[in-house]
């Protein structure tokens, strides 16, 4: 039967419902109306809208509060627009990233009416996307008293680990300069497309520092993920460039890693820091975050991507990552998700409400 008429109260059938849902970043409507239909049914939550995005709370003034956050948007599709469930595995767009994280938020926030701490579920739209458009940014622009909490879990997919942390990125674009002449006697020019050579060869031989923090391994990598030049085919280039992407462990700053990825390009005739985005320490020190740990019943590792929790950390929050999904198979044509780590999630959740 189709993924919609599933019943609800199993999580792999929830996530199957939220699958068929179209959401591509921009067009989240309509989860965001069935996410407000679903929310209303709960007296105990105060729910609130911005735009699409969604924040549903308890207001019990409790001690504590958690926040706990997912992503309603989905990459583009890849023939894998509609949920399709194996056994005891969903597949679809996003079952992966994230509407299994989605849909573990959902049950909670419906089947716990009094927690032991208070609870912010936030429901966020356009994290696949240009940072200019991501919800929690939003919030935290016009909504800020909204997003009050502790701590903060976003229940990106993990794989059911607690993934700490993450690493910050850094965009950079290097460029090498020529002069123009006829292919036929390029003696008389300078090919700027070969003046890059020696810079990709040492982005090539880069490797990458490995930094524990708070016992979580994180390994740095740099790329050249970009390269752009040439005038005509019978021309000697007078312009190159090559962007580069440099993942950076929690222990630098910005300005540090701009610093290392300079070190490994040399002297260049431009280089231009396009985008950077700050990583975070996995503050795991937290009691709420410690208390995490224990119930997942693994040691946590370090996010090798960047996630939201760096915005939540960036303003004293401190924020980890652990939700259902193998983040390898995020965006993929064959992205899944298991039945097993969908409700191990849920009951490490649910123990750390209370």
């Amino acid at each position: 039967m189709p993924a919609t008429d599933r019943p609800t109260s199993d999580l792999i059938g929830l996530t199957a419902t939220l699958v068929d849902i179209p959401s591509v970043s921009h067009d989240e409507r309509a989860i965001t109306d069935h996410l407000a239909a679903r929310l209303a049914a709960a007296p105990w939550l105060d729910v609130t809208r911005v735009g699409d995005n969604l924040v549903a709370r308890t207001l019990g003034g409790r001690a504590q509060r958690l926040l706990i956050g997912g992503h309603t948007d989905t990459v583009p599709p890849n023939d894998n627009q509609r949920a399709r469930i194996e056994g005891d595995v969903l597949w679809g767009l996003g079952s992966c990233d994230m509407k299994g994280g989605v849909a573990v938020m959902l049950e909670l926030a419906l089947t716990v009416p009094e927690p032991a701490i208070d609870v912010t579920y936030v429901f966020y739209e356009c994290e696949e996307i240009d940072d200019s458009f991501n919800g929690v940014e939003r919030l935290f622009r016009e909504r800020p008293d909204l997003l009050v909490a502790d701590a903060a879990v976003l229940a990106e997919p993990t794989g059911a680990l607690v993934e700490a942390g993450c690493q910050g990125t850094l965009r950079a674009v290097v460029t090498q300069t020529g002069v123009r002449a006829h292919s036929a006697r390029p003696w008389l020019g300078v090919n700027a497309i070969h003046r890059l050579g020696p810079v990709l060869t040492a982005v090539a031989a880069y490797e990458g520092r490995h930094v524990e923090i708070d016992g979580c391994q994180f390994l740095e990598a740099l790329s050249a993920v970009r390269i752009e030049g040439g005038v005509a085919g019978n021309v000697v280039p007078d312009r190159a460039t090559v962007a580069l992407n440099h993942r950076f462990a929690p222990d630098r700053s910005p300005e540090e890693a701009e610093a290392a990825v300079r070190e490994v390009v040399g002297e260049v005739d431009g280089f231009e820091v396009v985008d950077c985005a700050v990583a975070a320490a996995p503050g795991l020190t937290h009691p709420l975050l410690r208390s995490l740990v224990d119930a997942s019943g693994a040691p946590p590792r370090a996010k090798l991507g960047w996630t939201d929790v760096a915005r939540f950390a960036a303003r004293g929050v401190p924020a980890t990552n652990f939700g259902p999904g193998d983040p390898n198979v995020a965006h993929a044509a064959d992205e899944r998700v298991d039945r097993a780590e969908l409700e191990k999630v849920h009951a490490v959740l649910k123990s750390l409400l209370g």
